[in-house]
């Protein structure tokens, strides 16, 4: 066994390997037990797992468990998309756009503001929204492209 690759019960029984990116050799017990969509035995490469570690530790978890809240409401989600494709849009426009009454685009609208997605300003007696966040703008066009578009990894 290479040194960076751990092997959970000490299981060292028959294996096959194989050659990770990092170089390591890593080997696993062969056989079923679970079904195919489970390991056969717990291994792991240290290298590897060690740098997505530290990759992940930059992210603001919290933040994106709020921001996957706050867009899995078909509602906001349809909003997000019209806040998309036009740089503002008035709370009458966004009513009509996703064929709700004024009532609820104001309140999904407001919910958007308060959770920190949206910005508003007002003009006159009409109110006009827009997404905060460019990321957001980015996340929303690639998540709505069509799926011929988006290239799928097995």
């Amino acid at each position: 066994m290479s040194d960076n690759v751990h092997m959970q019960d000490g299981c060292y029984a028959p294996y096959t390997g194989w050659q990770s990116e990092t170089g390591q050799v890593i080997r696993i017990m062969v056989g079923r037990r679970n079904g195919a969509d489970v390991c056969d035995v717990f291994c792991y490469d240290e290298v590897k797992v060690r740098r997505v570690q530290e990759r992940l530790g930059e992210y603001d978890w919290q933040e994106m468990a709020h921001l996957f809240k706050v867009l899995a409401d078909e509602t906001r989600v349809r909003i997000a998309c019209a806040l998309c494709e036009e740089a503002e849009l008035c709370v009458c426009d966004v009513a009509h756009i996703i064929g709700s009454s004024m009532a609820t685009a104001s309140h999904h609208l407001r919910l958007l503001r308060n959770m920190g997605i949206a910005r508003y300003r007002r003009e006159g007696k009409l109110v006009f929204y827009a997404l905060r966040d460019e990321r957001l703008k980015s996340l929303i066009r690639l998540v709505a492209r069509p799926a011929m578009e988006v290239s799928v990894i097995d």
